[in-house]
């Protein structure tokens, strides 16, 4: 973009300085939140199903909005396993070379809920948001770096079945984090190596979030900008977790 022409504020609703983007996948680029959602209720269903009835176990179904934006909502899988079904009075061992084959584990149940979430993929497809189509092109065209940074493990499959890949110059995505040993959210370090492999800083890089643990993220590792996408009717709980602006679509901010 040249000095002579519109201001990314102008065209982009972000501050001029801004030289990348780092975008949150599911709820913020695609529709794939609810397919999580999804997958996440029908694994815990049946865990709190076969643990109904033990001591001190709250066997309710799974809300699949207000427990997954409570408990599992942007955070790595294995942690949201472990978080919900403790809140349950449900504590499965971690994965273990030691247990017999079949165990219950925090491991397993995840990896069952991933099993979930590539099935419904496949069988459904994925669909991005328009807003955040235009958004992604809009960015594209202005010169800025864009990025992925997701705690998913299928963050490549996603953009690819939903036609967003074209976009994408990084992807810091739950498979990298766990190749690489990077922290996941809400610790900062994702979105810190997503803007270094940009050339970016934390004071020239622009957070999009809708989860509130993806929100602190941002806002503890440093953003000056961090923009909450109000998927779930939740605009001042993000403003509390460190958004510097909510919008309920990415297209908000085009010409804003």
């Amino acid at each position: 973009m040249s000095e002579d022409g519109p201001s990314l504020r102008h065209v982009l609703g972000l501050p001029d300085g801004i030289t990348a983007c780092l975008f949150d996948l599911d709820g913020v680029l695609t529709k794939t939140a609810e397919v999580h959602a999804a997958a996440w209720k029908e694994m815990f269903d049946d865990v709190l199903a076969a643990h109904a009835g033990d001591a001190d176990v709250d066997s309710r179904p799974f809300d699949a909005i207000g427990d997954y934006l409570e408990y599992v909502d942007g955070k790595p899988r294995y942690d949201g396993v472990r978080d919900f079904l403790a809140s349950r009075g449900v504590h499965p061992p971690e994965a273990s070379d030691d247990l017999p084959a079949g165990t219950e584990t925090i491991q397993s149940l995840g990896d069952l809920k991933n099993d979930n979430v590539q099935r419904i993929i496949v069988t459904d497809g994925v669909e991005p948001y328009e807003g955040s189509v235009r958004y992604l092109q809009a960015a594209q065209d202005a010169g800025l770096g864009i990025a992925v940074v997701s705690s998913s493990a299928n963050a490549a499959a996603v953009l690819e079945a939903a036609g967003l890949s074209k976009f994408i110059q990084e992807r810091v995505d739950g498979a990298v984090a766990s190749a690489e040993n990077i922290k996941g959210k809400p610790a900062p370090d994702m979105f810190w190596e997503a803007a270094k492999r940009l050339g970016a800083t934390p004071e020239t890089s622009a957070v999009f979030e809708d989860a509130l643990s993806g929100v602190k993220s941002g806002a503890s590792g440093g953003f000056v900008t961090v923009i909450g996408v109000d998927r779930g009717g939740q605009p001042d709980a993000l403003r509390a977790a460190g958004a510097t602006q909510v919008v309920d679509d990415l297209a908000d901010l085009l010409d804003a």
